[in-house]
């Protein structure tokens, strides 16, 4: 078989793969106010203390995921819905679908190195890429779903921080972005203990 042929066909099989998420639990939790109260950065992690499927769908429909309202879990300006949120993991890269509430395989390229110039980030068991486009509102979107994240891990005993010592250039390139987006931003996510 041709070698451009092999390539097309194993790009073909890494995009099918589809892992679905159980429905996110959307009510309950820790009161608003109590949760702003108690947010804050928290940078160490237990890595045997594994995100469960269940929390991770939760996790990501607090970031970008679709309200029963039929809008987005955060606000965009404009609607213009310009964000992009992506799961890293040691096995490849994971495009979240909130239409269908799953991760959609991107590449099978481990890129968690290129966010760790910070120990701490290599304990880290769940790490989130947010992207936009670098347009006046895209920054502000990335910002409206982390702090969602921030309110969400306070209210479960998780340990979140968003980071910017990343190499959003090499991120950039490595994910191969639609539509001109870039990486904004890291969020690692995890349990002290």
């Amino acid at each position: 078989m041709h070698k451009t042929l092999l390539l097309l066909l194993a790009g073909a099989a890494i995009a099918a793969e589809i892992k679905p998420l159980p429905a996110p639990v959307v009510t309950g939790g820790m009161p608003l106010m109590e949760a702003i109260n108690a947010r804050q950065s928290g940078r160490v992690y237990n890595p045997a203390h594994k995100i469960n499927d269940q929390t991770l769908s939760e996790v990501l429909w607090v970031a970008w995921g679709i309200a029963n309202h039929g809008k987005r879990t955060i606000p965009t300006a404009r609607n213009t819905q310009n964000m992009g949120l992506y799961v890293l993991t040691p096995e490849g890269t994971w495009r979240y679908n909130a239409a269908d509430n799953c991760l959609e395989k991107v590449n099978d390229k481990n890129l968690i190195s290129l966010c760790e110039k910070q120990d701490f980030v290599k304990n880290a068991p769940l790490h989130l890429i947010y992207t936009a486009k670098d347009d006046r509102w895209g920054r502000a979107h990335v910002g409206s779903a982390y702090q969602n994240v921030y309110l969400y891990a306070t209210s479960k005993g998780l340990n979140t921080v968003i980071r910017g010592m990343i190499d959003t250039a090499a991120l950039t390139q490595a994910m191969d972005l639609p539509d001109g987006q870039v990486v904004i931003a890291h969020q690692t996510l995890g349990y002290a203990q």
